[in-house]
């Protein structure tokens, strides 16, 4: 029989990793500027790399809440309407709370996870565990 600090460390080898920084998270705020009648969010593909989200799902998200419509255009963001930073920070913020941050330990470590069977998308924490329903139609 196998001693339990070799199955522990087997288990410990199976589980994903979480971020080693220890710093606290923090949302960050968007860069850009205005074209015309455009918004150009300039560090949009920065943002969705920091929240570990597919970029595709952030831009879906933020076109719905601000009720715009929009394109990327490489690593940015083009809104075909003015808003404010305030408003897009606003919004950036609830994504983060729906879609980021867990809702037992407020950790960012998590991942999307959509279950075919059932169509419904869970927010999974890879710090503590929890698995919690999150809409999946945006």
């Amino acid at each position: 029989m196998e001693t339990y600090e070799k199955l522990l460390e087997e288990a410990y080898g199976r589980i994903k990793k979480v971020g080693g920084n220890l710093k606290r998270f923090e949302i960050p705020k968007v860069e850009g500027h205005f074209e015309g009648k455009k918004t150009i969010i300039t560090n949009f593909s920065q943002i969705a790399s920091i929240f570990r989200r597919n970029p595709e799902h952030l831009q879906k998200f933020l076109l719905k809440e601000i009720a715009a419509s929009g394109q990327r255009e490489g690593d940015r963001l083009v809104l075909n309407i003015k808003v404010s930073s305030a408003k897009i920070n606003q919004k950036i913020e609830e994504y983060a709370q729906e879609f980021v941050i867990c809702k037992e330990c407020k950790k960012p470590d998590t991942e999307l996870i959509r279950e075919p069977h059932n169509r419904v998308t869970f927010i999974h924490c890879l710090a503590c565990g929890a698995k919690h329903s999150v809409r999946s139609k945006i």
